[in-house]
């Protein structure tokens, strides 16, 4: 099993930056992938950014390209998600995940953590 525990969550002007943790334990020898994942009030879950976690490849949302980005320590074994000049739309429960390599979903899931976002 592979736990995640989100935490950097806040309150933050438009504009403004945050960086979100996610701290992974478990099974980390069974991860293949990581990823950030978004919930707004209404709207599904969307993907925001996804990292492969023993190497280079990132993958990110049109809406975030060039103002999010994530990476990993993997001696710390923790992800972020670094975010910067936020907008109003960005504001959602954010989500850390993993996967293995099978199956291909993500099926590791931290509790989520509120980011607000003000104008």
């Amino acid at each position: 099993q592979v736990q995640l525990v989100e935490s950097g969550g806040g309150l933050v002007q438009a504009g403004g930056s945050l960086r979100l943790s996610c701290a992974v334990s478990g099974r980390t020898d069974n991860i293949y992938y990581v990823g950030w994942f978004r919930q707004a009030p209404g709207k599904e879950r969307e993907s925001v950014a996804t990292a492969s976690w023993g190497g280079t490849t990132t993958n990110y949302a049109d809406s975030v390209r060039g103002r999010f980005t994530i990476s990993r320590d993997k001696a710390k074994n923790t992800v972020y998600l670094q975010m910067n000049s936020l907008k109003p739309e960005d504001m959602a429960v954010y989500y850390c995940a993993a996967r293995r390599l099978w199956p291909a979903t993500y099926n590791y899931w931290g509790q989520g953590i509120q980011v607000t976002v003000s104008s």
